[in-house]
């Protein structure tokens, strides 16, 4: 008999791969949150369809509201615009939802403490991504000290973090190597249909791709 793992699964290219890595090891359970974002209907819709793949019968959908009512991230606030990529940008984009993965998984845990979860795999990537804070493995660490501290006696729950050291090309090549579906991700910052191409996201993941040498599934505006 497996133990149960909740995967934190957004939609996009990083949460897919670490959901196909803990595949192989776990029984699975799905979380997603929905906080307001400009992609929000689309990354549901890839969520529901990953899920759909590995056959996931638990899963949760949460809304958070008040991350978009908080704001100070141009994924929530639509006055604000999301920055076009740049490979010589400095400090933390305008894309940084403050301390969102302290709420996510604050919430994995809770649900973790009712199934009887023994790990919370997330797909965060400190060396080759958007370098933001909540994603450092220092970050985790502390973090399950918290759960250990914070949770009953006999509750034993880790947040995983396998991806946290590999460069985004890796990531796709480990997807590709675990027969991911990397067709069903979403990972534009600004569109539902099409994806733009031209935000930090898009173009990290078209990078990724093309360093890897496989073709990115998804369609993208052309221009």
């Amino acid at each position: 008999m497996k133990d149960l793992a909740i995967v934190l699964v957004s939609g996009g290219l990083d949460s897919c791969v670490t959901a196909a890595i803990a595949h192989q090891y776990h029984e699975l359970a799905f979380l997603h949150v929905n906080y307001g974002q400009r992609t929000e209907k689309r990354e549901l819709k890839a969520f529901q369809e990953i899920a759909d793949y590995f056959g996931v019968k638990r899963r949760l959908i949460v809304t958070l509201e008040y991350l978009k009512k908080i704001g100070g991230s141009s994924l929530t606030d639509w006055q604000m615009e999301v920055p076009a990529w740049t490979p010589d940008r400095k400090g933390i984009p305008s894309t940084y939802v403050p301390f969102r993965n302290t709420h996510i998984i604050a919430i994995a845990v809770s649900w973790g403490e009712v199934i009887g979860a023994k790990k919370i795999y997330i797909g965060a990537m400190e060396e080759d991504s958007s370098g933001y804070p909540d994603c450092r493995e220092e970050y985790f660490k502390v973090y399950n000290k918290l759960i250990e501290l914070g949770t009953r006696p006999e509750t034993h729950i880790e947040v995983v973090t396998p991806i946290i050291h590999l460069k985004k090309a890796e990531v796709v090549k480990k997807g590709v190597e675990l027969n991911a579906p990397l067709h069903l991700t979403w990972s534009c910052y600004q569109n539902e249909e099409v994806a733009c191409g031209k935000c930090e996201s898009c173009k990290l993941r078209l990078r990724a791709f093309a360093q890897a040498g496989v073709k990115d599934p998804i369609p993208y505006e052309e221009g």
